[in-house]
């Protein structure tokens, strides 16, 4: 049996990282492969600081492309061989004419779930604009949404399994910057790598929208160091890179922002 108190120590969601515990355990008894359904970017930090010290067993995330931020889990005994083609996925292709009526992330994502189908079997949802979205779901989801989806806002849509390989990925453009700060306060290289104003980062702190590692954070004064991610809602992220001191000790900070 593993330790789960001690894995279960000072995690927020701890619902969900029981159920892995739970799942990693069947994994080890049984010999056998077995895939969690999808985790949120914080959820899959957790999972990751929970098995970090753990020999008995790994891990492999997989949300059907390299920036998924929704993934499921496939877990294994540490013996056992892993990769990204251990974790079944399923995409769907939802059509129609969205010209007069434009939908986004939430109304696909709304009325999927008004369907009956919970968060946890679908991963990413793209939005292809007039044309609809695609979205990432668990194999046992396709048949429900086929039957199931008929309208998002006041559009009729059809829906369809396609393959992965039809997924059609942007690329996140990169912007690589360098800044020179007091302190690597987050309000301070926030502020700076996306190009805001530092009140204007403080208020998105302040509510909620600022995230380090892929958890939420509302200190301004919440120090950062080399290898952080920030998301800014709707904004996109920033990856804090090498930070040096100056001779006036003051800090220059390499940034990469993904938009």
């Amino acid at each position: 049996m593993l330790p789960r108190i001690e894995l279960l120590k000072g995690l927020e969601n701890r619902e969900v990282a029981a159920r892995v515990i739970d799942l990693a355990e069947q994994a080890i008894k049984t010999w056998e492969v077995v895939v969690t359904d999808f985790l949120s970017p914080p959820e899959q930090a957790e999972v990751i600081q929970m098995f970090d010290r753990l020999t008995e067993v790994h891990l492999v995330f997989w949300g059907g492309y390299p920036q998924a931020e929704r993934c499921r889990c496939a877990i294994a005994r540490a013996d056992l061989p892993l990769s990204p083609e251990s974790v079944s996925l399923a995409v769907v292709d939802i059509t129609g004419n969205f010209l007069f009526d434009a939908a986004t992330h939430r109304d696909f994502l709304g009325s999927m779930l008004g369907c009956g189908i919970v968060r946890e079997k679908t991963g990413d949802i793209i939005v292809m604009g007039e044309r609809g979205a695609q979205a990432v779901v668990t194999p046992e989801m396709v048949e429900f949404l086929t039957f199931n989806l008929q309208q998002v806002r006041s559009v009729p849509v059809k829906v369809k399994v396609i393959p992965v390989e039809e997924l059609k990925i942007r690329e996140p453009k990169k912007k690589e910057l360098t800044t020179v700060e007091a302190s690597l306060r987050l309000d301070a290289i926030a502020s700076a790598g996306f190009g805001l104003s530092r009140s204007k980062m403080v208020d998105f702190i302040n509510a909620g929208d600022v995230r380090v590692n892929w958890k939420d954070i509302s200190q301004s004064s919440y120090n950062l160091k080399a290898g952080d991610l920030v998301a800014l809602r709707g904004k996109g992220r920033l990856e804090v890179g090498e930070i040096m001191v100056t001779k006036k000790d003051r800090y220059r900070v390499q940034l990469t922002r993904f938009v």
